[in-house]
């Protein structure tokens, strides 16, 4: 690694064991190089120096998608805001300030008209969630950031067209994540997080391991946030630089799942903090990247 790397979030990055897989296993891996990101948002404004970034092997922004107009124009139209900065914890390299996957590519799509949503816009993402399904192979699509959410409680999975399509990119095995929700919720999680074949991230307070924000049941990973969209997004981060270190080690994942996304999401639960809340009696992990790279070495 350079030795002028920032942290997106110094204090997040320290607590899910993002520094020291950096400094242990920096120049072993090639932290998402070759690897694309999918973020699924509100819209992305392409001009904002992160995403007009060049790295030395192409543009950080290598395909973009509006699954509303059904065309490439992704910029985000009001009310929506959300979709140009949800990017930068996975994937931020710019000016020696670095995400978890900072040498990884993006593709931005618009799928909803606000992140937080007004409606149901399940067609929408569902199309977007087809797109990405379809490029895959041709943009090397290996993790989806499903960043939009209801901030409804729910105790259940709501069946919607996106399932079908949740269900054929895990047995692709391109991960898919999405956040829990910022509402202080205990007893459920947002859509689509709630869904079958879309990994639930909630979080814990950084500084402290401490679960906040949306921790129902349903949660399958904590990871050290301020709001549960850049918790996910760190996660969607470590996936890629696992999903890497099993390749270039030769770990041999179906070990631990029937497809390579269930197969990290139990190293990583398996390798984490586990997070003990006495008010609800529930335990969690929480990411420890360090701890899973270091099991798959």
């Amino acid at each position: 690694m350079p030795q002028v790397s920032i942290p997106y979030h110094a204090a997040s990055f320290a607590q899910m064991g993002v520094l020291a897989a950096w400094e242990k296993h920096g120049h072993e891996l090639e932290w998402g190089r070759g690897q694309c990101l999918a973020l699924l948002d509100d819209g992305c404004d392409l001009n904002d120096p992160a995403w007009r970034a060049q790295l030395p092997w192409g543009p950080k922004v290598i395909a973009t998608w509006n699954a509303i107009d059904d065309n490439d124009e992704c910029h985000p139209v009001p009310p929506g805001y959300h979709g140009t900065s949800v990017g930068y914890p996975s994937s931020l390299n710019l000016d020696g300030v670095r995400g978890v996957a900072y040498n990884n590519h993006v593709a931005q799509v618009r799928c909803v008209s606000i992140v937080h949503l007004r409606q149901d816009e399940s067609l929408t993402l569902a199309r977007a969630l087809h797109w990405v399904r379809d490029h895959a192979e041709q943009f090397h699509i290996t993790a989806v950031n499903l960043s939009p959410l209801d901030d409804q409680a729910h105790q259940e999975p709501v069946p919607t067209a996106i399932d079908s399509e949740l269900a054929a990119l895990r047995q692709a095995g391109v991960w898919v994540s999405a956040p829990c929700g910022n509402n202080g919720y205990t007893d459920g999680i947002s859509w689509p997080a709630c869904q079958p074949d879309c990994f639930a991230i909630g979080a814990t307070v950084p500084g402290r391991r401490e679960v906040h924000l949306d921790h129902g049941a349903g949660v399958e990973l904590l990871v050290a946030a301020d709001a549960t969209s850049s918790s996910n997004a760190f996660a969607a981060a470590s996936a890629q630089v696992l999903r890497e270190a099993i390749g270039t080690w030769g770990y041999r994942w179906q070990q631990d799942g029937d497809t390579l996304p269930a197969a990290m999401m139990a190293i990583f639960r398996r390798t984490g903090v586990p997070i003990h809340e006495l008010a609800t009696g529930r335990t969690w992990p929480e990411l420890d990247l360090l701890a899973a790279l270091d099991h798959v070495r």
